[in-house]
């Protein structure tokens, strides 16, 4: 097994990534995750019906295992859909370029995420799907690209039919974890430190009875 260690963990430990599929029914999610994983794009699929795959890859020559979970299409919330939430460390939230309610239903997945996890700093990458059906487009570019900065996060129109940008998606969400990953490592480290200003004002006084003294 490849090594890799999760922040805290042994050395020599494969770091695993719970990754959850967002958004409305039909927009790409299963396709997407398909390509990902088998370089196929199913042409039937039963949006209502929630699947897990696997996959091991290396992202930045560092290892990862990607347990992808391609959630059915509702934003209503269920202990079932909490259970994932809680579990999952990244989200890729998708809606399609042709479909402007599911650009809308974008932020009531957002908001579902922190209801679940009342932190507005979980993982999250946007995605436009079906960006090949220009024709067809009902969601601007501009307007993804100002949602994403409204959630500050990575933004990417794709097309799971000619998979473009499917690879991308993937690991710019492993990226976000490991970011954020070592800026919590970083800030409770910092946190453990004592300010050395603390320190000059406690010796401080000390210093200035020794030279009294002496």
């Amino acid at each position: 097994m490849d090594g890799g260690a999760r922040p805290g963990g042994a050395a020599g430990q494969s770091r695993e990534y719970k990754l959850v599929m967002l958004g409305a029914g039909g927009v790409g999610k299963s396709a997407m995750t398909m390509q990902f994983i088998s370089h196929r794009f199913p042409e039937d699929h039963d949006p209502t019906i929630e699947d897990a795959y696997k996959i091991r890859i290396r992202i930045d020559d560092e290892p990862a295992n990607l347990d992808i979970l391609d959630t059915a299409g509702q934003a209503e919330f269920t202990a079932m859909r909490d259970q994932y939430m809680r579990a999952g460390e990244g989200f890729i939230i998708c809606y399609s370029i042709t479909d402007r309610r599911s650009f809308h239903e974008v932020r009531e997945f957002k908001q579902l995420i922190y209801r679940v996890r009342r932190t507005d700093d979980t993982p999250v990458v946007l995605v436009g799907n079906k960006s090949d059906l220009t024709q067809l487009r009902q969601v601007s570019k501009e307007e993804g690209s100002a949602l994403a900065r409204e959630f500050s996060c990575p933004f990417f129109e794709t097309s799971a039919a000619f998979r473009y940008y499917i690879d991308d998606v993937f690991h710019a969400l492993v990226r976000e974890i490991r970011r954020k990953e070592k800026e919590a490592v970083m800030a409770m480290e910092k946190k453990s430190k004592p300010k050395s200003s603390v320190w000059k004002r406690l010796k401080s006084p000390f210093r200035r009875k020794k030279d009294s003294v002496t």
